[in-house]
C-alpha cells in the first residue's frame, strides 16, 4: 500500500481524502496547507503518492508539482482540482503530475486514480 501527503488547503478535503485512502489501507504519512509546505514535507517523508490541490495561497498545486519532481523526477503527483479547472489540470500534467481527480471526488475515483498510477511507479522501484 501507499504512503501518501495530501496537500489541500482545505481541511475537510484533506480529511475526507485521508478516511477514503485508510479505508483502503493506504498511510498518510503527513498533510500539507499550501505548496510551500507541501515540498518541505516530502523533502522530510517522502511520500509514494501526493495528492496536490491546484488553488492555494501562496504557492500553487503547480509550482509544488514542479518543484518536487526537481527533488524527485518519479514522484507520483495526482492533481485534485475543482470542476472548471481544466486548462490548469492540463498545464499540471503538462509540469509532470501522472493524474487527476476532479471535486468533489468519489471514492472509487480516487482508487482507481492512486492504485493505476502508484502500480506504476512500484514497476520502476
Amino acid at each position: 500500500m501507499a504512503r501518501v501527503m495530501i496537500c489541500d488547503d482545505a481541511a475537510f478535503i484533506r480529511m475526507a481524502l485521508a478516511r477514503i485512502l485508510k479505508a483502503h489501507d493506504h498511510t498518510i504519512v503527513c498533510e500539507a496547507a499550501d505548496g510551500e509546505e507541501a515540498v518541505a514535507k516530502f523533502k522530510q517523508f517522502r511520500p509514494e503518492v501526493v495528492m496536490m490541490d491546484i488553488t492555494m495561497n501562496g504557492m500553487d498545486g503547480i509550482e509544488a508539482t514542479r518543484q518536487i519532481l526537481a527533488i524527485d523526477p518519479l514522484a507520483c503527483v495526482i492533481i485534485v482540482s475543482s470542476m472548471g479547472q481544466q486548462n490548469k489540470v492540463v498545464e499540471a500534467i503538462n509540469a509532470g503530475a501522472k493524474d487527476f481527480v476532479v471535486k468533489p471526488f468519489e471514492p472509487d475515483r480516487v482508487m482507481k486514480v492512486i492504485d493505476k498510477n502508484f502500480g506504476a511507479v512500484e514497476d520502476f522501484s
